[in-house]
């Protein structure tokens, strides 16, 4: 007998058990792998403090930091960058919703160091 895969990703997620944080999403990583703060700390290159301040939701990281962090631990950045971003709105009391697709158009750089999409 075959099992039909059901798709269960962050929507699925936040609609059953409500809406997802960067700091919940690091912390249960961090404890998933069983891994102490400082040996995840040690890990992303980032100090103990710092990541205790993320897990905390004291401190929120760039998008860009966030895709970092993500490709180091082995995943993909999408979802990295979009809690991050949408922990921003929440924070700021903005009501928007984020949906965060990578680009498949390179960007380039011309002569003056605009940048223009390729």
């Amino acid at each position: 007998m075959t099992r039909k895969r059901i798709p269960y990703g962050l929507k699925q997620l936040e609609r059953d058990f409500g809406p997802l944080t960067f700091a919940e999403l690091l912390t249960s990583h961090r404890q998933g792998e069983e891994l102490s703060q400082v040996e995840l700390a040690k890990i992303l290159g980032i100090s103990r403090q710092n990541l205790c301040d993320y897990e905390k939701g004291r401190k929120i990281p760039s998008p860009k930091k966030a895709a970092e962090m993500a490709d180091t631990l082995g995943f993909g950045a999408t979802t990295f960058v979009q809690l991050v971003l949408q922990d921003l709105l929440r924070r700021d009391g903005l009501n928007f919703e984020v949906d965060v697709n990578k680009s498949t158009k390179k960007r380039t750089t011309d002569e003056r160091g605009h940048r223009e999409r390729g």
